[in-house]
């Protein structure tokens, strides 16, 4: 399983209607992708226009093939895109270690 990390920030006093975007494109648009396989989002306390999305993928290529390269990432961005005060950032990790 593959972790994807995005680490986003919005533009100020927009919290209510980004999260419910976030939470709206990740169940009606990227679930419908080929090896999702669940995903998180954490508002910041300490700076509250910061977000971080994870998402669970079978594989790399899920993400950054099937996904990023399909139609779906665009209808993704159409919902999230015009919250974004800059482009998000993300990475992708591997399972190391995990308690129980």
């Amino acid at each position: 399983m593959i972790l994807e990390l995005a680490d986003i920030r919005i533009q100020p006093g927009q919290n209510a209607a980004f999260e419910a975007a976030i939470q709206n494109g990740a169940r009606d648009v990227i679930s419908r992708a080929n090896g999702f396989q669940g995903y998180k989002v954490n508002r910041g306390v300490e700076s509250p226009e910061r977000y971080i999305l994870q998402i669970f993928w079978s594989t790399l290529e899920d993400h950054t093939v099937g996904f990023r390269q399909g139609p779906l990432f665009a209808q993704w961005r159409a919902i999230v895109g015009p919250f974004f005060a800059v482009p998000p950032v993300v990475e992708h990790f591997e399972l190391v270690a995990k308690s129980d």
